[in-house]
């Protein structure tokens, strides 16, 4: 393993940006359990936070995804943008009691994942909580997926690649629905979803076409049975760095109510009530930065003011 220190000369908190409900592929590690770890593109990582802008990495090889591990962390951690300028000017002024809550939550960084990883892992969270959606990857991942073994930290530490789209696709129904909660359907559209990805029918190189209306990205998503708008948003906002996406969940309706005074809100999250949210959040936010910023609201929802701990 190499050994690296990183200055990403950007405020970042790893726990936030790694446990708040976009990616559950990561772990903690170490005899304190103060490393992040995890498998991306055939590699192992590490993770340790030194500072608010220091990072210590231990990897394999010295890089990742055809880049040096710094230029990674700051591609991987979207360190290019200013979170601390994401809101509206006038933010501040309208919702002043919201943004004392929310320097806090400036370090939290979208990530940039996998687009496959990030599909099928949006298909497992359809209307369950994050504790189940992590048990539902894990086991994902432990079933179809490479498992590899390394010392670290003096202690072996068994890790699991995300499968295949090869391999899902070709999984029995039945052993994938264990994986799935015994959710049947759930593990058909899984399998069908990886086959179009295998075949070709899902390209997301043509889906990161910025030219691509948010609008029509997500009716091009929920093509695919098992994706709705907001699983579609889901993954257009962390698979696809699509940051005008704004997934909305019963939280999001909560906070939007609650914070926003919408009274949209107090209705039942039918289609036409997701796009009357929809709508109204990029008339509170800035528009193209609309899902970075509500993917805070949402951290800072669920930890400030519903008190959950399971990430």
């Amino acid at each position: 393993m190499k050994r690296n220190f990183i200055d990403i000369k950007k405020k970042i908190n790893l726990n936030d940006s790694l446990f708040s409900g976009q990616s559950f592929l990561w772990n903690k590690s170490g005899n304190n359990h103060d490393f992040y770890c995890s498998i991306i593109d055939s590699n192992f990582i590490f993770l340790k936070q030194i500072s608010d802008s220091n990072i210590e990495i231990f990897t394999e090889f010295d890089s990742i995804s055809s880049m040096d591990l710094t230029a990674f962390i700051h591609h991987y951690f979207t360190l290019e943008i200013d979170t601390e300028n994401i809101f509206p000017a006038g933010f501040v002024r309208d919702y002043p009691e919201l943004w004392k809550l929310l320097p806090g939550y400036f370090p939290l960084r979208i990530l940039r994942q996998d687009f496959f990883e990030t599909m099928i892992t949006f298909m497992c969270a359809q209307g369950i909580g994050m504790g189940l959606i992590r048990k539902q990857v894990t086991m994902l991942a432990q079933n179809y997926g490479e498992k590899r073994t390394i010392i670290f930290d003096g202690t072996p530490i068994d890790l699991y690649s995300f499968p295949s789209p090869q391999k899902l696709a070709a999984a029995d129904l039945w052993k994938l629905s264990r994986c799935t909660n015994n959710n049947c359907i759930r593990a058909a559209n899984i399998s069908l979803a990886a086959r179009a990805f295998a075949e070709g029918n899902i390209d997301p190189e043509a889906l990161r076409n910025r030219q691509i209306p948010l609008s029509e990205l997500r009716n091009i998503l929920c093509i695919n049975p098992g994706i709705g708008y907001k699983i579609a948003d889901c993954i257009a906002l962390f698979g696809l760095g699509r940051f005008d996406a704004f997934p909305i969940d019963t939280h999001v309706k909560q906070y939007l109510g609650q914070w926003f005074n919408s009274q949209t809100a107090l209705r039942s999250l039918s289609p036409a009530t997701y796009l009357i949210l929809d709508a109204e959040a990029r008339s509170i936010l800035n528009p193209d930065m609309a899902g970075y910023a509500g993917h805070m609201l949402f951290h800072c929802w669920r930890k400030e003011i519903k008190k959950l701990r399971t990430f």
